[in-house]
């Protein structure tokens, strides 16, 4: 049988509503998810980035890694410092 299209979705919403904590959050949704994201990844020969006060995910081939992290980066460190300067 096949699963809905969003199964997956579903699925990871009950385990994070299963923890109590961030840790747990942490230790039992998201690290596991990522690193099958990183598996899946490596064996495609992209490289995975995850960035961002909320979340930014970004795919790309190895050569393109290290330039949209810098992009990335930059724009972050530049909306920090807009912050402090507004709050003055």
């Amino acid at each position: 049988m096949a699963k809905r299209p969003d199964a997956l979705h579903r699925d990871l919403l009950a385990r994070m509503e299963q923890c109590q904590t961030a840790e747990s959050l942490n230790d039992e949704v998201i690290i596991p998810f990522v690193a099958a994201l990183e598996k899946v990844c490596a064996a495609r020969g992209y490289v995975l980035n995850i960035f961002g006060e909320t979340a930014n995910l970004a795919v790309s081939d190895e050569e393109a890694a290290p330039v949209i992290y810098d992009l990335i980066d930059e724009y972050l460190d530049s909306r920090a410092a807009d912050d402090q300067d507004e709050e003055g």
